[in-house]
């Protein structure tokens, strides 16, 4: 059963911490926490969740870490919405 209330909206993200990976060369590693809130049955809640997270990017600036660090972040996230949105009902062909 669908239910056209439901909704899951990511309202802020945040690098908490990051550094270099301990054995991969290149690879940055940290946490970046993200506040969602979400409708679904009725109910509305609002909570945070840490989101372990990488990235590949060899010798870069600051910022281009944690561009990179809140893309895998956003990637997870999409996952994470396509499993709790709402499927649509398909016809039997």
């Amino acid at each position: 059963m669908a239910h056209s209330n439901a909704l899951f909206e990511v309202k802020a993200c945040e690098v908490r911490y990051y550094g270099p990976h301990k054995t991969i060369a290149g690879r940055v590693t940290g946490v970046v926490r993200v506040t969602i809130h979400e409708r679904f049955m009725g109910n509305d809640t609002t909570y945070h969740l840490d989101l372990k997270v990488r990235a590949d990017v060899g010798a870069v600036s600051s910022a281009e870490v944690r561009t990179a660090l809140l893309a895998h972040a956003a990637h997870q996230l999409n996952r994470l919405k396509a499993r709790h949105t709402d499927k649509l009902p398909m016809a039997a062909e």
